[in-house]
């Protein structure tokens, strides 16, 4: 199982940019993949960003492209989702997640507040 932990979220007014982090722990050499999701207040989660460990490969939705990068650094294992270019639809709880072949783990959330 893997353990993560999110931070980096808070309010930032539109046009602004917030960096989120994800840490792992626990059984981090069995992650195959790491992702971003979000939810707003009164929608479902839904995806955000993703990386495939081995080759770095990344996807993205549609309405991030451009303005959000997923990266990671590996001699630290943690996960990065830059944000610019916010904007107040934006807002919601952030969510980290490890993909294993048996698990698919979450973190508790970060909130991104988007709002002047």
């Amino acid at each position: 199982q893997v353990q993560l932990v999110e931070s980096g979220g808070g309010l930032v007014q539109p046009g602004g940019s917030l960096r989120l982090s994800c840490a792992p722990s626990g059984n981090i050499f069995s992650i195959k993949a790491m992702g971003w999701y979000r939810q707003a207040p009164g929608k479902e989660r839904e995806l955000v960003a993703t990386r495939i460990i081995d080759g770095g490969s990344t996807n993205y939705a549609d309405s991030v492209k451009g303005r959000f990068t997923i990266s990671r650094d590996n001699a630290k294992n943690t996960l990065y989702l830059q944000m610019n270019s916010l904007k107040p639809e934006d807002t919601a709880v952030y969510y980290c997640n490890a993909v294993t072949r048996y698990t698919v783990d979450w973190g508790k959330g970060t909130l991104v507040t988007v709002s002047s």
